[in-house]
């Protein structure tokens, strides 16, 4: 059962179904961030079990492929160790699984956020797709209306 499982998942096909099955939880967060179903299944652990469960799998079938765990940590040592392990496509697919699953909860506490502030979901539309796309430019976005919706700036928050 295992193997037919591991086989019928290729990393392709993994990378297909990782992101069809994220945009749902995009267009919830952007289109209706205050929903019960956005509470319910976007921001809550919902999204994160099924992405760290795919993530597992992946470990398991590079555990299975053989895959150099130890020689992961090289890629701390220069930009081109890093290129190397990117040529691997079972780790291109962890790390991309790692991606949007940080961008997915950066999402949702940007909508907790903006609940707590009571900004305006229009203007929480802009950064949330830019997080989509570009996490950290996204953020940035959203602490910059952050700190004029509320007028101070708390470096500690």
């Amino acid at each position: 059962m295992i193997e037919q499982i591991n086989n019928y998942f290729a990393v392709d096909i993994l990378y297909f179904w990782v992101n069809l099955g994220i945009l749902p939880f995009w267009l919830v967060l952007i289109f209706f961030p205050r929903s019960h179903i956005s509470r319910i299944f976007v921001t809550s652990i919902f999204p994160i079990f099924i992405l760290s469960g795919t993530y597992i799998f992946m470990i398991y079938k590079s555990f299975l492929g053989s895959f150099d765990f130890i020689g992961n940590f090289s890629l701390y040592i220069g930009i081109d160790n890093l290129l190397n392990l990117f040529t691997d496509k079972s780790f291109l697919m962890l790390f991309w699984i790692h991606f949007v699953s940080i961008n997915l909860f950066v999402g949702g506490w940007m909508v907790k956020e903006s609940q707590k502030f009571s900004i305006n979901n229009i203007l929480l539309a802009l950064p949330l797709i830019t997080t989509y796309l570009i996490g950290p430019i996204g953020l940035f976005l959203f602490w910059i209306i952050k700190i004029f919706h509320s007028k101070s700036i708390n470096l500690y928050d």
